[in-house]
């Protein structure tokens, strides 16, 4: 594309001097009979003259046709430049966490327990070297910047901080994960509020044509139209998971059981938070996830019986409904197809009537309906309509009629807010005394709306959409 446009471009240049030593030699006809000082063009003149408006005018066409070629060019340049940079940012959102740094106080296999270390502490038979190290790792919670993009500010309690390959597993997706959770924005949960309210337009103000110089605005259209305001709450909500561990096994284990503990509890708290983000009801002190949002687009593709085939058409076409919603009705583009990963492995699944598969495998197919660009899970796995497809298995499987349907979100990701807390963690050596039973805690909060602009999330549904067979 980039070589096309620079050969336009360059035609452009060129047709631009033609054009100007055209109106320059038209321009020579006029000055000749102005030094005669003649007022009318011989029928020689007249002709020329003639001939070189023809020129000049055919000229323009030219010109004017390159720009609006290269006009196109720049347009599609900057939209997959805009796609593409959408695409990194999800690609951030649910990669994998690399961290590359010097060893800190509970680096993951070092021998020092971090549970053990807290207990310690609780149980008030802490050492130096104890109190030592968890000094050592509240210092590195507050200095690290790598602990505060990970623990969220809310979360910076110094001593009560999971170490940094506890949050690592966190972000990692150890279990389902939180994939769809990974494409919002998150900001850190203010503290000291249960509630936050976010403003929001509710109608707008107005503009119209003029009737007349010195008119009144009046008219359809034209008066003065008062803005009004309204918010969107979301409250907050707890997430939190235990598990009790004998006394005996922290202190005569050969292993340091929070590598166990926390890499459990974490991985369960990441896929809790991410079901609270799809499905939360906003009942029974759940946050009210994107499908329980009022006023997100649905469309349902209702199978018709046919073969995969029929159903996946109808889909795509579903899909692209969808896209052009999101853009008619928040006037801004979509950022992320998210669906099941067993949808995504029947659209790969499917032949044309010519035995083709429908899903490319990450380069130019014939009339694909996709592109397979990674054998991934929870993150970007390939393309349909130009935008990223993400796969995340917390995506409900039991809907519909025959509660065997699965859903596909088309979103646009960034009109979401997520809030969130550090996981915290604690130890409750009273609570099970009598049985010298220790209990480990970890816990946290969450806030979440969809409800700024709903019309950025649509959702498909429906019998089209119902368990895949793969045979």
């Amino acid at each position: 594309m980039d070589a096309r446009l620079k050969r336009l471009i360059e035609l452009r240049q060129a047709a631009a001097q033609e054009y100007d030593a055209l109106v320059e030699a038209r321009k020579a006809i006029t000055d000749k009979v102005a030094a005669e000082e003649r007022e009318d063009l011989t029928a020689e003149e007249d002709a020329e003259f003639r001939a070189k408006t023809a020129e000049i005018r055919a000229k323009q066409d030219v010109i004017d046709d390159l720009d609006q070629q290269i006009a196109a060019l720049e347009e599609e340049r900057k939209r997959a430049g805009r796609q593409s940079e959408a695409a990194r940012e999800i690609a951030k959102a649910t990669a994998k966490v690399e961290v590359v740094s010097e060893a800190r106080t509970y680096e993951k296999g070092n021998g020092f327990s971090y549970v053990q270390d807290l207990m310690r502490r609780h149980f008030r038979v802490e050492d130096d070297a104890t109190m030592d190290r968890l000094r050592r790792h509240a210092a590195e919670v507050e200095k690290d910047s790598e602990f505060r993009n990970l623990s969220r500010t809310d979360g910076q309690g110094g001593y009560f901080v999971p170490p940094l390959w506890a949050m690592q597993r966190f972000i990692e997706l150890a279990r389902a994960g939180r994939a769809y959770a990974n494409l919002v924005p998150s900001e850190p949960l203010p503290a000291g509020t249960d509630s936050i309210n976010i403003p929001k337009i509710a109608t707008g103000t107005s503009t119209g044509v003029q009737s007349g110089d010195n008119s009144a605005l009046t008219g359809p259209g034209a008066h003065e139209t008062d803005l009004t305001d309204t918010s969107v709450s979301a409250g907050v909500k707890t997430i939190a998971g235990q598990q009790g561990l004998s006394i005996q096994l922290l202190d005569q284990s050969p292993l340091n059981f929070d590598e166990i503990v926390f890499r459990d509890l974490a991985a369960d708290y990441a896929t809790k938070l991410d079901i609270q983000v799809i499905s939360g009801t906003g009942t029974g002190n759940q946050v009210v996830g994107v499908r329980n949002t009022a006023g997100i687009e649905t469309i349902t593709a209702t199978s018709a019986g046919g073969s995969n085939l029929d159903d996946v058409k109808l889909v795509y076409a579903k899909i692209a409904d969808a896209i052009q919603r999101v853009h008619t009705l928040r006037f801004l583009p979509p950022e992320v197809i998210v669906m099941h990963p067993r949808r995504w492995a029947w659209f790969m699944s499917v032949f044309d009537g010519d035995d083709r598969p429908l899903m490319a495998l990450s380069g130019p197919g014939v009339n694909q309906v996709g592109v397979l660009e990674n054998v991934a899970s929870q993150q970007i796995v390939g393309h349909m309509h130009g935008l990223p497809v993400v796969t995340d298995p917390n995506i409900p499987t039991t809907l519909g009629t025959g509660t065997n349907e699965d859903v596909i979100h088309v979103l646009r990701a960034s009109d979401l807010l997520l809030f969130e807390s550090g996981i915290r963690t604690r130890t409750l050596e009273q609570t099970r005394a009598e049985s010298l039973t220790v209990l480990l805690q970890v816990y946290g909060y969450l806030a979440f709306t969809a409800a700024r602009y709903p019309k950025s999330v649509v959702e498909i549904a429906g019998s089209a959409l119902k368990a895949p067979t793969f045979a």
